[in-house]
Order: C-alpha cells, then sequence, then structure tokens
C-alpha cells in the first residue's frame, strides 16, 4: 500500500511538474512572438535554414546575415551550389572564419543534388549522413526548417535551461545526462516544440546572455531558479584566446585572402608576401593543402577547381 502511495505522490508530482513546465514554456514562446529578430533564415527554404546554420556556427549574426543573403541570391538551391567548384564556395565564404564549413556545404550540397533529388532531407539519420552535419545542426534543421519536435541544444538554450530550471549560471562544458533529460522533457512538454526551440534559443542570444542579463524584461524573471538563488556567478578562470596577430591562423588567412581575390592561382611567393617568418608561411600552405582549401598544380597554387 505504501509503494502504491508513493507511486500516486510522484505521478502526481510529475504532472504538477509537467504543468508547471508547460506554463513557462508558453511564456517563452508567447514573448517570441512579440520580440524575434526579423533574422532573413526565419522565413526561408530548408536549404536556406541549413546554409545559416553552417555559417551560425561560432560566428555571430551580424557578421552571417549579409554573406547569407548573398550566397543565397547566388544559390538559391542546393543543385546551384553544386554545379560549381568548391573554391567558388571557399571564395564567397570570404571572411566568415573557419572556412572548411564552406568545403562542408558544398559537399552538402553536392549529397543533396545527387542522393536526394536536390531536396534537404527531413529524416535525421539522413541529415546526420550529410558532410559537416552533426547532432545539433541536424536538430535544428528539422525543428526550425520543418517545424519538428526536435531536442535543439546550443549554448543559448543551454543557458537558458541551466539559470531558469536549475539555478546555475552556466551549463558545464560537456553535456550531461541530466541535462540531456531535462531538455527532452522541456521538449516533450512544450504544445509547438519547433517555436520553443526558436524562442528558447532568442531568448539566450538577447535577454539570457552570458555576461550582461537583462533580468528584469525576461519573461521568466519570477519563477527563475538562479534569480531565486541570488544570481551567484560561477568562479570560473576565463580561458585566454590565443593571440591572432602574428599567429599561424593569421598566416593561413594572408594566404586565404590573396587567392579569393586573385583572378588566377598565384606563385608561393606572392601568397607569402608580407609575411615575416619563412616557416610560418612554409606551414601555412601545407596546413591549407592538407585541409582541401587551396592546391597546387606545378609552381603555382589556387582555390580548389
Amino acid at each position: 500500500m505504501l509503494s502504491t502511495l508513493l507511486r500516486r505522490t510522484a505521478s502526481h508530482g510529475t504532472i504538477r511538474a509537467v504543468a508547471k513546465d508547460t506554463l513557462r514554456i508558453d511564456r517563452v514562446c508567447s514573448w517570441f512572438e512579440d520580440n524575434a529578430r526579423p533574422l532573413p533564415w526565419r522565413s526561408t527554404s530548408p536549404w536556406g535554414v541549413l546554409v545559416s546554420e553552417f555559417m551560425l556556427q561560432q560566428t555571430p549574426v551580424n557578421r552571417v546575415e549579409p554573406v547569407w543573403r548573398a550566397w543565397m541570391d547566388r544559390w538559391p538551391e542546393p543543385g546551384d551550389l553544386a554545379a560549381v567548384p568548391s573554391g567558388e564556395a571557399v571564395r564567397a565564404w570570404g571572411r566568415l572564419g573557419y572556412p572548411r564549413r564552406a568545403l562542408r556545404l558544398h559537399a552538402t550540397a553536392v549529397a543533396i543534388t545527387h542522393e536526394h533529388g536536390g531536396q534537404v532531407p527531413r529524416d535525421e539519420s539522413e541529415l546526420r549522413a550529410l558532410p559537416g552535419v552533426g547532432e545539433y545542426t541536424a536538430a535544428a534543421i528539422r525543428a526550425f526548417a520543418f517545424g519538428e519536435k526536435a531536442v535543439v541544444l546550443d549554448v543559448n538554450v543551454r543557458r537558458v535551461i541551466s539559470r531558469a530550471w536549475t539555478g546555475i549560471d552556466e551549463p558545464p562544458a560537456h553535456m550531461t545526462a541530466t541535462e540531456r533529460a531535462l531538455a527532452a522533457g522541456l521538449a516533450n512538454a512544450a504544445s509547438n516544440g519547433a517555436a520553443w526551440a526558436a524562442a528558447s534559443m532568442e531568448l539566450g542570444a538577447v535577454v539570457c546572455t552570458k555576461k550582461a542579463p537583462d533580468c528584469p524584461t525576461c519573461p521568466l524573471v519570477r519563477t527563475c531558479a538562479w534569480r531565486k538563488a541570488g544570481s551567484p556567478r560561477l568562479e570560473v578562470t576565463p580561458r585566454r584566446q590565443p593571440r591572432f596577430e602574428g599567429s599561424d591562423r593569421q598566416a593561413r588567412g594572408t594566404v586565404m585572402r590573396a587567392l579569393r581575390e586573385a583572378r588566377g592561382p598565384l606563385p608561393k611567393s606572392a601568397l607569402l608576401e608580407g609575411l615575416v617568418d619563412h616557416d610560418q608561411g612554409e606551414r601555412a600552405l601545407k596546413s591549407l593543402l592538407d585541409d582541401g582549401l587551396i592546391v597546387r598544380a606545378g609552381s603555382r597554387y589556387s582555390l580548389p577547381g
């Protein structure tokens, strides 16, 4: 009899918890309806969503938006991009950074064109099979392109859940099983999982920010576990960012910029012009060749053909 009572109590507690979560989720979604930024990939094709997700990896919105618009004007469908050399994708990528993403996006366009009839697949396993599409990107495409109930966990969503539900300033560096379970429970509790994914991401991006959260404007301010705990900050020693000036990354960027702006192949001397450290220039060339971002024909270098 005691075990039956405990099960009933647990069941009632779960129902109350889910009902509470649903109310909080609805508040966030209502806030999003009134405050969402008019980002162009929020009203585009599945291909446009996929392109945006590739570009937004480790890159802020204000840098991505003009490149995304130019990209979609030039290659509005996967087949349009697949029809040009991969080097054109690298050239159009410009200075977004991490240009290997451009190669993966081109390879994805080729795969979609030849394996999926030019249509971005909806199935998770088919998405995960595309070059450069991992767990997060597949979930984001399913949610934002197809309206599926997917568990979308970027750094902004993770921060919102960590603060509002668990009372911890920042989520752990590595995602835990507990965190995944909580996120999945919230997605399942949402009446519109795709709307919750977009709304929670937006809330973390513009209100529940890492350094200066705007708590008074947050729809969860009255129920936020972190606020109730006094908004305690984690005492974490900040990681020092590697110096860019004079780094191998800067040398790689110098070589890539020269090739993007060139009308044809360039000799090594032109690519390394302005680099003080000859060995560093050689390392940059070798790493770019290894990554497939440049190719060599004889004594000259160019973007992939």
